[in-house]
This record gives C-alpha cells, sequence and structure tokens, in this order.
C-alpha cells in the first residue's frame, strides 16, 4: 500500500502532538495541518514538511485519514464530513455532544466502510496493554483521576473532562450492562462540575466506583480491581502494573500464598501507540480497539452520571 495521506485537524496543544507522530510513521505522509488560527496552523506545519490550511474543507477528498483535535462541539461535523468523502477518521474524546450524534457518525463510517477510532488515549498506555487479557471479570473496580486545576479544560464537566477515560476501560473490564448507576459531585472553582464520584453496579455483580477531581492539589491516575484469585493496581501517570494472585503454596495452614508480579515499563508513548493502532485498522481492517461503539458507550455512560449530578444540584440547592 502507499503512504496514507493523513492531516490533523486542530493544532492546538494536543494536535500538535498528533502531527508530530504521523510525520514519525513511515506507513503514513503528513500532507496538512488544518487550524483557524494561520499562524499556529504554518508553525506546526512547517516543522513537518506538511501544508498549512485554515478550512478543512479544502481536504476533504483529498486525504484518506485525519485525525480530528478540535473542541468537542465541532466533533460531529468535521468527523461527519471526513467520513462522507472516504477518509477514515479518528476523534479525539469524548466522541461528540449527544449520542445521537455519535449514532450518526458511526453509521455514516459504516455505509463507506471507514475506521472510526475514538482518542481513548489510556488505552494504550503501557500498563494497560500490560494487563493483557484478563480470564476473569472483576468484581469490584475502584478509580481515582486527580489533576490540578488547569483553566485550558472547562469548557465541560470533569466528569467528560476526566472520568470518562475511567469509565471507558471499565465498560471494556466489567463487559456487562449496568444495572444501577449512583453519583455525587459538585462545582468549586468552575460553573460546572469540578469533583465528582460515581458508582456503578452491573448486571453481572462487579460494582465499580470512580472519582476523578480538578482541583486537586496533585496528580494521580490510578485504578485498582479485584477478581476471585487477584488483586490488580494500574498507576497510568507511571505506567506500573502490580499483580497479586494467589500462588500455589500456603501462606498459613490452608490458606494460600500471596504472590506478586511488579511491572513499571521505563517508556511508552501511548499516542503514537494510538495513532499506530489506527494506521494499522485502516491497512488491515481490523476493528479498532476504540471504536465508534465504544467511544458511544463511554459517552452515553458519561452522559448518565453528568444528568444525575444535575438533578443532585438541584435538589440540595433547594
Amino acid at each position: 500500500m502507499n503512504k496514507l495521506k493523513c492531516a490533523v485537524i486542530g493544532a492546538g496543544y494536543l494536535g500538535k502532538f498528533h502531527a508530530e507522530k504521523y510525520a514519525l510513521l513511515r506507513d503514513c505522509e503528513l500532507t496538512a495541518v488544518v487550524d483557524i488560527n494561520a499562524e499556529t496552523a504554518t508553525q506546526i506545519a512547517s516543522k513537518f514538511g506538511a501544508t498549512a490550511y485554515t478550512d478543512y474543507r479544502e481536504l476533504l477528498g483529498k486525504v484518506d485519514a485525519v485525525s480530528i483535535v478540535v473542541p468537542t462541539t465541532l466533533h460531529h461535523q468535521v468527523s461527519m464530513d471526513f467520513l462522507s468523502s472516504g477518509a477514515h477518521v479518528l476523534v479525539e474524546k469524548p466522541i461528540t455532544v449527544t449520542v445521537e450524534q455519535a449514532d450518526e457518525m458511526i453509521a455514516m463510517a459504516r455505509q463507506r466502510q471507514t475506521v472510526l477510532q475514538v482518542g481513548h488515549l489510556e488505552r494504550f498506555n503501557p500498563a494497560m496493554i500490560g494487563l493483557g487479557e484478563l480470564n476473569e471479570h472483576p468484581l469490584f473496580i475502584e478509580s481515582h483521576r486527580l489533576a490540578p486545576f488547569n483553566p485550558r479544560a472547562n469548557d465541560v464537566s470533569v466528569v467528560l473532562d476526566l472520568m470518562i477515560h475511567d469509565i471507558d476501560i471499565i465498560l471494556a473490564l466489567a463487559d456487562s450492562e449496568i444495572e444501577r448507576m449512583d453519583a455525587s459531585g459538585t462545582s468549586v472553582l468552575t460553573k460546572g462540575i469540578d469533583i465528582a464520584n460515581a458508582r456503578l453496579t452491573f448486571k453481572s455483580g462487579c460494582v465499580a466506583n470512580v472519582t476523578a477531581s480538578r482541583i486537586s492539589l496533585k496528580m494521580e491516575r490510578k485504578m485498582r480491581m479485584f477478581r476471585p484469585s487477584s488483586y490488580i493496581s494500574i498507576d497510568f501517570q507511571n505506567r506500573a502494573l502490580v499483580k497479586h494472585r494467589t500462588g500455589d503454596k500456603e501462606m498459613f495452614p490452608g490458606i494460600p500464598e500471596i504472590v506478586t508480579e511488579e511491572t513499571v515499563y521505563e517508556n511508552g508513548d501511548a499516542l503514537l501507540e494510538e495513532i499506530k493502532h489506527f494506521v494499522h485498522c485502516i491497512k488491515t481492517g481490523a476493528k479498532p480497539l476504540v471504536n465508534g461503539e465504544a467511544g458511544r458507550k463511554a459517552l452515553a455512560t458519561a452522559i448518565a452520571i453528568s444528568d444525575l449530578l444535575t438533578r443532585h444540584s438541584e435538589e440540595t440547592s433547594a
């Protein structure tokens, strides 16, 4: 196959990293960088030997694949334009603003037989990849995603900004429908929810306790899961995976020993792996690890949690 002609739509903080990764891949040719700010587009495009544009519509029908790294409110419009033109799309999370918009994108990708992948980056964290396939579904999952306040990302609630990462992973791990959902949270520095906790009970019996905060004094991205014969801890920030399981020997009479295996992944580039996976799916026809349906499911759950938080806030302030 000839090199894929690729473009990055949106050259902000994250977009410039997408451009960098495409430029590194031998299977790709970064042909264009688009941003409404002409100076920004030119700066990033010239760095990687691409052409700068301010209007993405000039590229419709002229590129094979795009990363869409624009504000969430524009995901649907830009993605639909590229999908309908026959281009493969990697769109940042959350997939769209509404579930209905996500459904339209999924249907268009299916109709045009194009790859639609959603940028849930933590799926490509080395520690997450190291987890591999689970032969037992978790009984309990606990996650904490904490970050200091950043004015750049306050256009959506902490649920759609941070918690959705863990929601996506938990839905994949539990592999079951949600039976019950409870949530609480509050705004502190912005008009939206800045700290939130959700408890998800699945039909399988698995329970997940999910906490996210964007007003913390420290950074933390951890997940723990308990299964009948093991306890697993994932530190996304430090790329560490710890597995505790029962062994063949006895710690006390009738009580099995606990065997611990810890792996720290010194090197890893989740965004590069994500884009490599996108390119692989385009070339081979493989199903993306985070396809449109997975992105839709994470969005629907995040919206349901957000609705609970809104109702809770209205009730407490009444």
